[in-house]
C-alpha cells in the first residue's frame, strides 16, 4: 500500500506538470508583466528542477514546507501540506478540510439509503421469484438504472423545491447535522436520494442474483431440509454467502462517489468537495486540483484494503490459517 501512495503522488504530480497551464501566470490576474510572471514563478517554485519539485511536494506531505507569500515574505504550509491555493489565498488542505464533511454526510446518507433499499428489495424478489413482486422490483431496479443521476437531481429540485414548495432551498449551514438536525435532513434529504437511486437499483439486482444463485446450493436445500425457519435459511445462509460481491462493490462505489458528488452538490448548491473540485477545475487552480485528486485516489486506494479485509468477516472459507 505504501509503494502505491508513493506511485500515487508521482503520478499527481506528473500529471499536473504536464498540463498546458502555467500556474505563474494564473495567478496574476489581468494586469500581468513579465516581471510579475517571472516573481509568481519563484514563489510557486517552477524555477526549480522538476525532480527537486517533487521531493519537495512529497516532504511537504510528511513534514510541511515553506512558501513565498511574495518576494520576501515566507509562508508556512505544515503537514500535510498538499500545496497552496495562491488564487485563494488558502491551504488546499485547508480548503478541503472545510469542504469535507458537506461530501461525507452525503456519502454516508446516499450509501445507507442504497445499500438499504437495494439489500431488502433485492431480497424481497429472490423470494418472490416469478410472482408480482418479483416483477414490480426489477421494474423499479430498471427504470432507476436508466435515469441519469443529474436528471434525477434536476426533476427533484424543481418539483420538490420548486413546484411544490415541499421542501425549502438547500442551504449548509456550519455545525450540521449536530447544531440543526431537522434543517440538516430537510438540505440533504434531496441529494441523498439523487445519489442514492441509480445505485439502489444496482444492488437491487446484484442482492437478487446472488440470493438465487446461493438457494441452489446444496448447504441451503440441507438447511431447509432440516426443517430451518426461511428467515434462519436466508439471513444466516443465503444471504451472507452471498455477501462477498455485494461488499466489493459497496466498498468502490463508496470510494467513487466523489463522481457522483460532483453532480449532486452542484444541482442543490451544496459547497463540498465536488463543487470544490468544479471550481479549482474552471479557475485553472492546479494546486487545489492536485490536492483534490490526490485525496480522492487515496480514499479509493483504502477502500480497497478494507474490502479486502471485510472478506474474512464476511466469508471465513477466505481467512488465513
Amino acid at each position: 500500500m505504501v509503494v502505491l501512495l508513493v506511485l500515487l503522488t508521482l503520478a499527481v504530480f506528473v500529471l499536473f506538470s504536464l498540463m498546458p497551464a502555467d500556474p505563474a501566470r494564473l495567478t496574476c490576474g489581468k494586469a500581468c508583466s513579465p516581471q510579475i510572471i517571472e516573481n509568481n514563478r519563484h514563489r510557486l517554485e517552477l524555477d526549480i528542477p522538476p525532480v527537486e519539485q517533487y521531493q519537495r511536494f512529497v516532504s511537504g506531505i510528511f513534514f510541511g514546507r515553506t512558501y513565498l507569500a511574495d518576494t520576501k515574505r515566507p509562508l508556512e504550509c505544515e503537514a500535510p501540506c498538499l500545496g497552496y491555493s495562491f488564487l485563494r489565498n488558502q491551504e488546499v488542505l485547508d480548503l478541503i478540510t472545510k469542504a469535507a464533511p458537506v461530501t461525507f454526510w452525503l456519502a454516508i446518507g446516499g450509501f445507507v439509503t442504497w445499500m438499504t433499499v437495494g439489500l431488502v428489495f433485492g431480497i424481497v424478489a429472490a423470494l418472490k421469484r416469478g410472482r408480482w413482486q418479483d416483477r414490480t422490483v426489477m421494474g423499479i431496479a430498471l427504470v432507476g438504472y436508466s435515469l441519469p443521476s443529474f436528471f434525477i437531481g434536476l426533476v427533484l429540485y424543481f418539483f420538490v423545491i420548486l413546484f411544490l414548495h415541499l421542501l425549502p432551498n438547500p442551504q449548509w449551514k456550519a455545525g450540521m447535522p449536530f447544531k440543526d438536525l431537522g434543517g440538516f435532513v430537510q438540505t440533504m434529504l434531496l441529494p441523498w436520494i439523487t445519489i442514492a437511486t441509480l445505485n439502489a437499483a444496482f444492488y437491487m439486482r446484484l442482492t437478487r442474483n446472488q440470493v438465487l444463485e446461493v438457494f441452489g446450493e446444496d448447504y441451503v436445500r440441507t438447511a431447509r431440509a432440516k426443517g430451518l425457519k426461511e428467515r434462519t435459511v436466508v439471513v444466516k445462509h443465503a444471504l451472507r454467502a452471498g455477501l462477498t460481491p455485494i461488499v466489493t462493490a459497496a466498498g468502490l462505489d463508496l470510494a467513487y462517489l466523489l463522481g457522483g458528488a460532483i453532480i449532486t452538490e452542484n444541482i442543490f448548491n451544496l459547497p463540498g468537495l465536488g463543487s470544490l473540485a468544479i471550481g479549482s477545475v474552471i479557475a485553472s487552480d492546479l494546486p487545489l486540483i492536485s490536492g483534490i485528486t490526490l485525496i480522492a485516489a487515496t480514499l479509493i486506494i483504502v477502500a480497497n484494503l478494507v474490502v479486502d479485509l471485510l472478506y474474512a468477516v464476511v466469508d471465513p472459507r477466505v481467512r488465513v490459517g
